[in-house]
């Protein structure tokens, strides 16, 4: 689908501020997610503490924070920004991600962290699409929110099969030893943010990798989540 500028990604009405790209009506119609556990985001009846898997199984990061459920229309917004190579939908997926992130700022359920990272592609995978897809969403939002950004300390040491085809037992053994990390982040809390989280091995790895080289707390940040 190609956009007209100054239309609604989602409802294709006139938008006052046409480089927001969604309008603020279809915002707010966003799917809700429901009671879930503060930590792997999943369905948990008692949400303000970590269900039973967490806490016999806690994953690397102390907080998942995603906007609404894998599905539509974010769901097809994500696939045509990634997949039909439309980089223009960087501002408008960034700007569904900061509105939600600054309303539970505002009401204390989570800080800034120090330093932002992105769940980065290979170099291979880059070069097919044209750009890094989370880099610019990742840049957006640290000038959006004021904290530092590095596009380059976490970087993918080989070119993974694609996880959508995968069991969750697979798409384990297939991140390992993915990435590298190429600066200091000992004493810092992290926020690693992705597209989607289907069953968190990509952020398990990314995540586990920047506690063990000293991160005091990491945060996993996504636009949607698999439920």
């Amino acid at each position: 689908m190609l956009a007209m500028e100054g239309v609604c990604w989602l409802c294709r009405q006139l938008l006052k501020i046409p480089q927001q790209g969604i309008c603020s009506f279809c915002i707010k119609k966003l799917p809700s997610m429901p009671k879930v556990c503060p930590q792997c985001a999943l369905p948990c009846e008692y949400h303000q503490f970590p269900c039973g898997r967490c806490l016999v199984q806690p994953p690397p990061w102390q907080r998942l924070i995603t906007v609404t459920p894998y599905q539509a229309p974010l769901r097809q917004l994500i696939h045509q920004y990634k997949f039909r190579y439309q980089p223009q939908l960087a501002i408008p997926l960034t700007r569904i991600f900061l509105l939600y992130w600054l309303n539970g700022y505002r009401q204390q359920q989570w800080k800034k962290p120090d330093l932002l990272i992105t769940i980065p592609p290979h170099p291979r995978r880059c070069w097919r699409r044209g750009f890094d897809h989370m880099a610019l969403i990742g840049g957006n939002l640290t000038t959006w929110l004021n904290i530092a950004y590095s596009q380059n300390s976490l970087l993918r040491s080989r070119d993974t099969l694609a996880q959508v085809s995968l069991t969750r037992k697979q798409r384990r053994n297939n991140l390992k030893e993915a990435f590298t990390l190429e600066t200091s982040v000992s004493g810092l809390h992290i926020a690693i943010i992705d597209d989607v989280i289907t069953t968190g091995s990509t952020m398990h790895a990314a995540a586990q990798l920047l506690i063990c080289a000293g991160a005091h707390t990491v945060d996993a940040w996504s636009l949607c989540r698999t439920l």
